[in-house]
C-alpha cells in the first residue's frame, strides 16, 4: 500500500521565506531629544519670543540714547550710569524708568517662551526681569543709590552673567553656542566684564558708565543670540528626519518592487 508523501515541514517553511518579502530596514530614525528636552520636533521657540529677546537689548540701548540726549550738558555718559538718567536727579527720567520697565517686561516674557531650555534657566532669566523692574521701581535718589536699588542692581549682573551656565546642555545636535564649551566662554566673558563693572564703581573712575553699558549691552545680546540658535538646531533636526523618512519610503518602494520567489 502506498501512503501518501507527506510535506516536507523544512521546505514548506523555505518557500514560505522566500515568498515573503524582507523587511524595509529604518535607516534613520526621528532624532530624539534629551533628558531636558532640548532637541524636540518642530520649532521650540515661538516668534514672540525672539521678538521680546530682540526688544529687550534695543529699547535698552535706545532708552538710554534718548534719555541721554534729554541731559544738561553736564551729564557724562562715559562717568554716570544708566540709573542716573531713571534717578531723581535725571531730567525726563520717564523715559529711562518706563525703558527698563518694558526691558524687564520682555526678559520675562523671554523666560516664559524659551521652553527648549531647562527649567532653572528660565526661572534665573525671569528673575533677571524682575531685577530690572526693580531697579526701575526704586529710583536713585539725588544723594546716591539706595540700598534696595543696589541689590536689584547686583542681582540683575549676577543672574544675567550666570545665566549661560544653566543653558548649556551635551545634546545630540546643537551649535557651538549653546554647547558646553561655548557656553563656559560666554560664562567667562560676563564674568570678567562684571568684575570690570565692579572695580569701576568701587574706584568711582571716569568710565563707570561705559562699562556698565557695555556689560548691559552684551548680556542682553545673549538671550536673543540663545532663541535664534535653538530655532536653528530645531530647523535642522526636522530636515534631517525628513530626509531619513524619504529614503524610508525609497527603500520601501524598492522592496515591494522586487519579484518574489515562488519556489
Amino acid at each position: 500500500m502506498t501512503q501518501l508523501a507527506r510535506p516536507d515541514p523544512a521546505r514548506s517553511r523555505s518557500g514560505r521565506d522566500h515568498a515573503r518579502p524582507d523587511p524595509v530596514p529604518a535607516t534613520t530614525e526621528p532624532l530624539p531629544a534629551d533628558r531636558s528636552g532640548f532637541v524636540r520636533a518642530g520649532s521650540p521657540v515661538p516668534g514672540w519670543a525672539i521678538g521680546t529677546a530682540l526688544l529687550a537689548p534695543v529699547v535698552l540701548v535706545g532708552g538710554w540714547l534718548l534719555a541721554g540726549a534729554l541731559q544738561p550738558a553736564s551729564y557724562s555718559p562715559m562717568r554716570q550710569t544708566i540709573s542716573v538718567l531713571a534717578g531723581h536727579s535725571g531730567t525726563d527720567r520717564w523715559v529711562m524708568t518706563a525703558a527698563l520697565l518694558l526691558v524687564g517686561s520682555f526678559q520675562i516674557a523671554t523666560g516664559a517662551g524659551l521652553t527648549a531650555v531647562r527649567m532653572p534657566a528660565r526661572v534665573l532669566l525671569i528673575l533677571t526681569g524682575l531685577s530690572t523692574v526693580g531697579i526701575a521701581a526704586t529710583p536713585e535718589p539725588a544723594t546716591g543709590p539706595t540700598s534696595r536699588h543696589l541689590v536689584f542692581t547686583v542681582s540683575c549682573v549676577v543672574t544675567t552673567a550666570a545665566w549661560p551656565v544653566l543653558v548649556a546642555r551635551r545634546a545630540p545636535a546643537q551649535s557651538w553656542i549653546l554647547s558646553v564649551r561655548g557656553c563656559a566662554t560666554v560664562t567667562a566673558i560676563f564674568a570678567g566684564l562684571s568684575c570690570w563693572l565692579l572695580i569701576a564703581a568701587q574706584d568711582g573712575g571716569a568710565d563707570l558708565g561705559m562699562v556698565e553699558r557695555l556689560t548691559s549691552a552684551a548680556q542682553g545680546m545673549f538671550p536673543l543670540i540663545v532663541a535664534l540658535a535653538l530655532r536653528q538646531t530645531a530647523r535642522d533636526a526636522d530636515n534631517q528626519r525628513q530626509r531619513g523618512q524619504g529614503r524610508c519610503r525609497t527603500l520601501a518602494g524598492m522592496y515591494a518592487d522586487r519579484p518574489k520567489d515562488s519556489s
